[in-house]
Parts: C-alpha cells; structure tokens; sequence
C-alpha cells in the first residue's frame, strides 16, 4: 500500500481509502455484517489504514460495523473518517429525499447541521465507532437553512475539546468551500469523481490545488459501473439504489463496456482487473489525494486494495484518456 498526507495535516492515508456506505447496507440491498467486518480487517492486513464512513448509512449500522471491525487495532494506526449534517431521526433543515431503512421502514433524510446537532452527532458516532476522536469529520452536504459558519465554529468546538483533529467538507462547490474556510482550516473536499463524472476538473480541483486542499475521490468506481461486470439486463437486489440511476440504464452500460473493452489490454498485460486499472487511472489524476473505494465483501475489498501493487506509465495513462474521450453517455 501507498500512503498520502492530508493537505496541510499530518495525517497519512492510504491512497486506496475503504469506503463503508455499502457495508451498512442501507440502499445497497441488505449486508451481512460478519462479511462486511471481515472485508474491513482484510483490508487493514493490506495496508488500507484510512476508513470512510457517516452516520447515514444504515442509520448507524455502518459505524458500528467500523467500530467492531477496528476494535483490536491500536488506534494511531487507523484513521477514522466520519461525517455529520444528514439526520434520519429529525424533522429539521433540507428536506433530501425519502427511503426505507433496512428494516424496510420508511423513513425522511434531511440535511441538517445546526450547532447542536453537529455536538449531538458527534457524541453518537464517538460512541458507535468505540473511540474517543475522530481523525477527519466532514459536513456530508450542504445545508441552505444554516449558515456555513455556525456549522464550522461548531467544529471548531469539536476540535478544541479533542474529540475532532481536522475538518473536512464534503460535496461542497469551490464558493461553499471558500466561505466555510473563513471559520476553521477545511483540509479537504469529498467529492464524487470518476472515469464519466468528472466536472470538478473544471474548476474545484484548480481551486484545491491553489489553496492546498485534499480531493478525496468517492464513487471511483461509479457504484461498480466501471468494473465492467454490469451487462445490459443487469437485475438488482431488492433496495438497491442503482436500479433507477441513469449510469445503469442498458444503453449506458453497453457503451461503458464497449469503452472498458478497448482498455481492458491495459489490464491484461498488468494482470489487473478492470476496476484496478481504473482506479490507477484515477490515482493519477491531477488534484486528486486519495480513492476512496467501497466494498461489500472481503474479496472486493483485498480486490481494490492490491491495485496499488501496480503501476501505469505516462503513455498508458494517455491511452486509457484519450479512449475515454470518445466514452458518451445517454442522459
């Protein structure tokens, strides 16, 4: 494994970062938690030290499926990743959308971070995590009914009582992050990136690299799109969000994979997978820090972990853009 330090910090994560929305199993059809623990201890064997997480996903199961998977770890050699500001058990803020836990109860998600209900949040992940600080903490998403800076001084707080080290943002715009760094040093923006979602080139990476902030790169993989196992007439599990996303449409999955077979020679010669190659590719994209990956299971999760074993040449790099180029999406 390979290791980056957070912009500005001295904290190191690993390039390939466990994401864990999957392992809570919520909009993914259902987890096995002994499976999902599993996939995460795995990982930590290979190197993969930096854990990503939210309160949000399974309504807490998610982290308390991280905290259980870590338990023996002494704590310094883990870095904890956990976000705040999406509520499931209050009526308050922005209103996101409507889902069904994994009870199957139907339940309302609203973004919301108010000062008390960051200190709120904070003390209940502390609890299902099983430690006593957080490495990163990040607002999830933007929350128009309160003000950027009583979510960051609330943060602020955090940090100072030990509880929190850095402050992170996540799917913030270059303007939301240029305010919210007026209160408190934001090290870093989690945002979605990928091989067919890749707008933040246009200006949120120049602005990150001017100002030395972290991309960390979610959904890489584009939920499994660009693995190159989906073919048109793929059937989802009962829950699973991806059914009514476009990516996953017929028409999009035959011209991804029409573009994954052009570079899947890449692959071969390297002995990698498709999703290793393509999360090499992102790896070296300008601006981005690390590639936070998610995995269901031990065997994707050691899967994404080895792809850093590998390499891939300047030419190769400029190969797999300049196919990309031509990749066109049905919308």
């Amino acid at each position: 494994m390979k290791y980056r330090k957070l912009a500005g910090t001295d904290l190191e994560l690993s390039e390939i970062t466990f994401g864990a929305w999957a392992a809570g199993g919520w909009m993914w059809g259902g987890t096995e938690r002994s499976e999902a623990i599993k996939a995460i201890k795995d990982s930590y064997y290979l190197g993969v030290t930096s854990i990503d997480t939210a309160p949000i996903y399974g309504q807490g199961t998610s982290e308390e499926i991280v905290g259980e998977a870590i338990k023996d770890v002494p704590r310094d050699r883990v870095q904890i990743l956990t976000k705040y500001g999406m509520r499931w058990d209050l009526k308050k803020g922005d209103f996101a959308f409507s889902s069904k836990n994994n009870d199957g109860k139907d339940i309302d998600i609203y973004k919301y971070a108010g000062r008390d209900s960051i200190i709120k949040e904070c003390e209940d992940s502390l609890k299902r995590l099983g430690t006593d600080y957080i490495d990163l903490y990040q607002i999830h998403w933007p929350d128009s009914t309160t003000p950027i800076e009583e979510s960051m001084e609330a943060v602020v707080r955090l940090i100072e009582q030990g509880k929190v080290r850095y402050a992170g943002v996540s799917n913030y715009n270059k303007q939301q992050l240029a305010e919210a760094e007026k209160y408190i040093d934001v090290v870093s923006d989690q945002v979605p990136y990928s091989m067919v979602k890749r707008s933040i080139e246009e200006d949120l990476i120049p602005y990150c690299i001017e100002n030395r902030k972290s991309i960390l790169a979610y959904s890489p993989l584009e939920r499994g799109l660009l693995t190159g196992k989906m073919k048109p007439g793929y059937n989802f599990s009962e829950g699973d969000h991806r059914k009514d996303v476009l990516f996953f449409k017929d028409e999009n999955l035959k011209r991804t994979n029409d573009f994954l077979d052009l570079i899947k020679p890449i692959a071969i010669d390297k002995q990698l997978t498709i999703g290793q190659l393509v999360l090499l590719w992102t790896l070296k994209q300008t601006g981005v820090t690390i590639a936070l990956v998610g995995a269901r299971n031990s065997e994707q999760a050691i899967v994404n972990a080895k792809a850093v074993d590998s390499s891939l040449s300047f030419e190769e790099i400029e190969m797999i853009s300049g196919h990309l180029a031509d990749l066109e999406l049905v919308s």
